[in-house]
């Protein structure tokens, strides 16, 4: 692969939160939101597919990536995903989108399901990879859960203790974390992991990653809990590791049946990072699914 990859580069102003992004090809437009730690070049090898039939915009999440890293604040209202998603409408927006298909992996897919939730008319479509709702796993949490998702709890924990360690060595974290939730399928692109690497030893984008997962157990939980029985009206692909703790620990479309109106989805061989692990399964599941959907 080449770093960048060969799309048009975009630094767009997002309300002031300067939102970088990538953008290729031609026909209906498709929006794709990484997950944590990573940026939008874990669709590497997905993005040039779909791009082959869509016009795709790959973002890197406020806070991640090279995009704009607010302090947080107290509350984390900074990360929220209510504010990420956000921050994702008005970069569609800037490009001339008013509706459009949304993937996201990890936590890109809790962005892209408030997204959903907080613009309807927007999202035509909705695939999320390797998760189910942030309510839902809390509500669920266990020993397993404690165990299999640490950190979670780790970096929402305060007092600048995760920033700490964390910034400590930040390539060990990258490495360490990545490599544990990998299980087979198409080795990590060093390049990729470089630019993971490199993006991720801002001691900024630390700081934003552990408050958005501040907010995941603070305000987003009050966010979900007030839309609690409001369904993702746009049709919703969920695809998961056959390995991974979500594809172990859950029936998942029976969990996103009570979170969205229209859900179909498969396991795919892999653990956690699909896109990477298996990107011609999930540009294939992904090209079918946007093709049906609008």
């Amino acid at each position: 692969m080449s770093v960048p990859l060969p799309f048009t580069y975009h630094s767009i102003d997002a309300d002031g939160v300067r939102i970088r992004c990538a953008v290729a090809g031609d026909g209906p437009p498709l929006l794709l939101l990484h997950g944590y730690p990573q940026t939008h070049l874990i669709w590497h090898h997905v993005a040039p597919v779909l791009a082959a039939t869509h016009t795709v915009v790959l973002a890197d999440l406020r806070g991640y990536g090279d995009s704009a890293k607010p302090r947080p604040g107290d509350g984390d209202a900074e990360y929220a995903k209510r504010a990420m998603a956000r921050d994702q409408l008005l970069v569609m927006n800037a490009l001339g989108f008013e509706r459009f298909g949304v993937a996201g992996h990890d936590r890109g897919g809790r962005v892209g399901h408030r997204l959903a939730l907080d613009a309807p008319e927007a999202v035509s479509a909705l695939a999320v990879l390797d998760i189910v709702p942030t309510r839902h796993s809390f509500e669920h949490a266990d020993k397993a859960f404690g165990l299999g998702y640490f950190h979670w709890f780790f970096l929402a924990a305060g007092h600048g203790i995760p920033e700490h360690l964390i910034g400590a060595d930040p390539e060990f974290w990258i490495t360490a974390r990545m490599a544990a939730r990998h299980h087979g399928g198409t080795p990590f692109d060093p390049a990729a992991v470089r630019e993971y690497i490199r993006c991720f030893s801002d001691p900024a984008a630390i700081a934003a990653s552990c408050s958005d997962y501040r907010a995941a157990a603070g305000i987003d939980l009050e966010h979900d809990t007030a839309d609690a029985g409001r369904l993702v009206a746009a049709p919703l692909l969920a695809l998961w590791g056959e390995h991974s703790f979500v594809g172990r620990s859950y029936d998942v479309l029976e969990v996103w049946r009570e979170y969205a109106s229209d859900v179909r989805g498969r396991a795919l061989p892999g653990d956690h990072y699909l896109p990477e692990e298996q990107p011609e399964l999930v540009a294939a599941a992904l090209a079918e699914f946007f093709a049906v959907t609008g």
